[in-house]
């Protein structure tokens, strides 16, 4: 029998359980893609919830490190397997004058 990975049993499942609700509860975007995470999906649709651990378990990552866990859309997190990836590469755009948050398309927004 596979022995399963240290974020599935002994002693890092309880704190892995316990990021993984706060992070559920805290987070609204996907850590690889970027866009928002609608929580009501469940699993096994394609965009559902899912937590990416940053720098995967067989490649050193820490298995319940709130540092090395992100939300992920659930396909994101499939596509991504165990490869290391560094998140959506977004440049901040100016608009006017001062930079906007991206969390939103403001291209279209009418300034008044």
């Amino acid at each position: 029998m596979a022995e399963l990975r240290a974020d599935k049993s002994g002693p890092h499942r309880v704190a892995f359980e316990k990021n993984k609700r706060r992070l559920l509860k805290t987070d609204q975007l996907c850590g690889i893609c970027g866009k928002p995470v609608d929580k009501s999906l469940k699993y096994p649709h394609p965009l559902s919830a899912a937590i990416d651990h940053i720098v995967p378990i067989s490649k050193g990552g820490h298995p319940s490190s709130m540092d090395n866990l992100q939300l992920t859309h659930w396909q994101c997190n499939r596509q991504k397997s165990d490869k290391l990836y560094s998140g959506p590469k977004q440049e901040p755009k100016t608009i006017g004058n001062r930079n906007l948050p991206q969390t939103r398309d403001w291209s279209s927004y009418a300034f008044k």
